[in-house]
């Protein structure tokens, strides 16, 4: 993979992580989400906080290093999101927006991005 396309499929899910920590801190949408699958409200600060802590986690541990670890652990963690979201919500399938449906590709992409750095 040449240099440019390494950073910008890097580049592009930094973003997507730190985001989404951004915004699931910031925004009502949350909360909300949570309230709809029937989450008790006593639960919706400690899972959008740790949700956030996380997904930050994850994009700073990948804009500072490209290691097969951080892929695979990126990985595993969005598809605990997905099948945990797919239990509460599955209508967010099919959310014109794509919710989840992204995750399809970030998938691909860290999968590409696995695969480069064991091969360095």
């Amino acid at each position: 993979m040449d240099p440019l396309t390494l950073r910008l499929a890097r580049g592009s899910l930094v973003v997507v992580w730190l985001a989404t920590a951004l915004v699931s801190l910031i925004g009502g949408e949350g909360v909300a989400l949570l309230a709809s699958a029937g989450v008790p409200a006593l639960w919706h600060a400690p899972l959008i906080i740790s949700g956030a802590a996380l997904d930050a986690l994850l994009g700073l541990a990948m804009w500072h290093w490209h290691r097969p670890a951080v892929y695979a652990v990126s990985a595993a963690a969005m598809a605990v999101m997905t099948v945990a979201a797919t239990m509460l919500l599955p209508g967010l399938w099919l959310d014109p927006l794509g919710r989840l449906l992204k995750n399809l590709p970030i998938a691909a992409l860290l999968f590409i991005l696995y695969r480069h750095a064991r091969s360095e």
